[in-house]
């Protein structure tokens, strides 16, 4: 949620910071029942401070024997007008709560504009591998490793749905596990959280209202709309934890991750390429988030991509890191880089990380702040996230990367002991 106070202070700023990230938008009405909100606040203010003033002054009055029924008369008509004001005033707030909500974050000052042909390559780990033969594609590769059983996924969930099967299994449960151990050790607390949540999650997280259709609602009772939802990223669950809090400063930054499968309901596939385990609507991520002081994200969100980077690197997996452009970011987000893994056989890179700094955006939906030691006041905080990682891209890159002219694929080092196996061979 954006400030109001900045809307009303800085409208041709605001509005200019939008443009590069949304159609143009006009602030006109927004600032009508923003003036409306206050005027109707300042006049019950007053009528209250009159009514309780002379409500205090009839009895004695009374006791003096002085007659109070014009007095009386007023206060009734201060009550109905009360009435009306607050009325009206919940009718205002209703539509200024309605555009707000609607609005997404303002975009970092080094965000550039436009949409994802603006994205700025960062930083190139490694080079994509090069074979001395014709390399196989994913879905080829797990399906002769005996990894992913698609047909019976499909059976159970419809398109978009997959299951991991032997090595599979056993390969993604220690991916899992790496980055768990590797969190860890870099101070986050582990949270599993649960996978069904509320609308207010939702909308603090700023998926909701414009995101609403984006994810799997449960059935609500007849007539009424559903209340719950499934989670489509643990960012979701972890925005929550602190909602309605007032943190210590001392006791910031907090550093969270959890592990969740993700349950979108975007399409199995946008086009032929991404097939397979590309895109679905349930996978596995384990997310990294962090909540901190204002002074503190920018630095945070760059050591979040560090260490989100090196879960990557030590898979030994050829990737880049992109810096979005306003347009590309999530709603929420004022500034996102990316970490882009190489899919050989669909000659480019896919998304396995998001790393981003909210700013105070989600903490103003959920009212999350932290006392300022020095002057005692409450100040919003700055909310980050990160994927630490998704998985459902990562085993087609690993599989697509190392595979070798026989057909079979090298285990990641880090991977081997879970799997129990240096190299994955072909199934009879």
């Amino acid at each position: 949620m954006l400030d109001i106070k900045l809307i009303r202070e800085k409208p041709d700023e605001v509005a200019r910071a939008l443009a590069t990230r949304m159609e143009p938008v006009d602030f006109t009405e927004l600032l009508a029942w923003d003036k409306e909100r206050r005027e109707c606040i300042g006049s019950v203010t007053e009528l209250r401070a009159r009514r309780k003033t002379v409500s205090a002054d009839i009895p004695g009055l009374k006791k003096a024997g002085k007659d109070t029924a014009a007095l009386q008369a007023e206060m009734k008509t201060v009550g109905e007008t009360i009435k009306s004001l607050e009325g009206r005033l919940a009718e205002v707030e209703a539509k200024i709560d309605a555009f707000m909500s609607m609005l997404p974050n303002l975009p970092a000052d080094d965000v550039a504009a436009g949409g994802k042909e603006h994205n700025e390559v960062v930083r190139v780990f490694g080079a994509a591998p090069a074979f001395d033969f014709e390399p196989r594609n994913h879905v080829d590769l797990v399906g002769r490793l005996g990894l992913v059983d698609y047909e019976r996924g499909v059976k159970m969930g419809g398109n978009g749905f997959w299951l991991y099967r032997g090595d599979g299994a056993r390969m993604e449960w220690g991916i899992l596990n790496y980055f768990v151990e590797r969190h860890l050790a870099a101070g986050y607390e582990f949270i599993l959280p649960p996978h069904i949540l509320i609308h207010r999650c939702g909308y603090t997280a700023g998926q909701f209202p414009k995101f609403k259709d984006d994810v799997f609602h449960l059935q609500g009772e007849e007539g009424k709309d559903a209340k719950y939802f499934l989670l489509p990223t643990a960012e979701t669950a972890l925005i929550n934890f602190h909602r309605d809090e007032i943190l210590r400063e001392d006791d910031l930054p907090r550093k969270y991750f959890a592990y969740t499968p993700c349950y979108r309901k975007e399409a199995g596939s946008y086009r032929a390429g991404e097939r397979g385990m590309i895109r679905g609507h349930q996978f596995n991520k384990v997310e990294i988030f962090q909540y901190a002081r204002p002074e503190d994200s920018s630095a945070a969100l760059e050591e979040m991509v560090a260490h989100a980077e090196t879960l990557v690197q030590g898979l030994g997996l050829h990737y880049r890191v992109s810096k979005l452009a306003a347009a590309d970011c999530s709603a929420s987000m004022a500034k996102t880089y990316d970490i882009e893994i190489w899919i050989p056989s669909m000659h480019e890179y896919k998304e396995v990380s998001s790393a981003s700094n909210a700013h105070d955006f989600q903490a103003r939906r959920g009212a999350i702040r932290f006392r300022r030691a020095a002057t005692g006041q409450n100040e919003y905080v700055h909310t980050l996230n990160a994927s630490g990682l998704a998985t459902s891209r990562l085993l087609p890159a690993i599989v697509e990367q190392c595979q070798q002219k026989d057909g079979s694929v090298v285990v990641p080092e880090v991977l081997r002991a879970a799997v129990g196996k240096e190299v994955l061979r072909p199934v009879e």
